[in-house]
């Protein structure tokens, strides 16, 4: 090492630090969705939760960059909301087996009313405190 260098400092372990702009939120809320070509709703749930979008189990596969009409049912205290969002499937979790019926996929809002993004944040707010 030459004299002026310094000698880096050792690095233990390994950190993996996600750059995410808004808080996720560990939930389990149930779902309607509706494909942006058709009428006909499904059902789904959620398994996360943030300002920018959701963590989703679908029964069938969706295509990266396809949008989806959302129907989320939130419970804050004895009231039940819904909010209805258009939502844009970003990732598609490609590991899991065909055959369980169910596709993880990670979605980003693309449209949310501000009556709706009210709800979502007091909803938010609630998981927080």
């Amino acid at each position: 090492m030459n004299k002026g260098e310094k000698e880096p400092k050792p690095r233990y372990g390994t950190v993996n630090f996600e750059k995410r702009k808004h808080p996720r939120f560990n939930v389990d809320l149930p779902i309607e969705y509706y494909r942006v070509d058709s009428s006909i709703g499904h059902t789904g749930k959620a398994l996360n939760i943030s300002e920018g979008g959701l963590l989703l189990y679908f029964p069938e596969q969706m295509d990266i960059g396809q949008y989806i009409r959302l129907k989320l049912f939130l419970s804050l205290g004895s009231e039940l909301n819904t909010i209805e969002v258009l939502v844009e499937v970003v990732w598609m979790d490609i590991h899991l087996d065909k055959s369980w019926g169910e596709y993880r996929c990670g979605v980003n809002f693309i449209d949310v009313s501000p009556e709706d993004m009210i709800k979502l944040k007091n909803f938010l707010r609630s998981l927080s405190g």
